[in-house]
């Protein structure tokens, strides 16, 4: 049972780490002020009203496209290596004095001794709970 618990334990925290630097970016397509797609992976597919450009230089007329595109990055940990000298002498010491309290709240409990154990009760002469009984008539 613990070595099966120790298992995913370990399984689970590979997953934290693995989460825990992975950068990704989701891309979102808006048309207008409704969202129309989102996507984590690929490119976002358009909603087709997107403006197209004249071919021609003489006519120049501007319309404000009504489609916009959002992209947001999600950045992943670089660092994973904790710096202990970077703390201060207050955080030392409650660090320290935590890991040396967490230690010993699991020290095992000394098994207590019974010294009577290798000896048999005595043996009854006589039944003194009959002797001393009283009975009322």
């Amino acid at each position: 049972m613990k070595s099966m618990l120790h298992k995913i334990l370990s399984i689970a925290m590979a997953f934290v780490v693995l989460l825990s630097t992975m950068s990704f970016t989701i891309s979102k397509h808006y048309c207008g002020d409704t969202l129309v797609d989102t996507s984590l992976f690929r490119e976002v597919k358009s909603c087709g009203m997107e403006m197209q450009n004249s071919s021609s230089k003489d006519c120049s007329v501007i319309k404000k496209n009504c489609c916009s595109e959002e992209q947001e990055l999600v950045k992943g940990q670089d660092d994973l290596k904790l710096d202990f000298t970077k703390l201060d002498l207050q955080q030392k010491i409650f660090v320290s004095t935590f890991v040396f309290s967490y230690i010993n709240l699991f020290e095992s409990v000394a098994k207590e001794t019974i010294q009577f154990k290798d000896y048999s009760p005595p043996l009854i002469v006589k039944d003194i709970y009959i002797l001393d009984e009283v009975y009322l008539i």
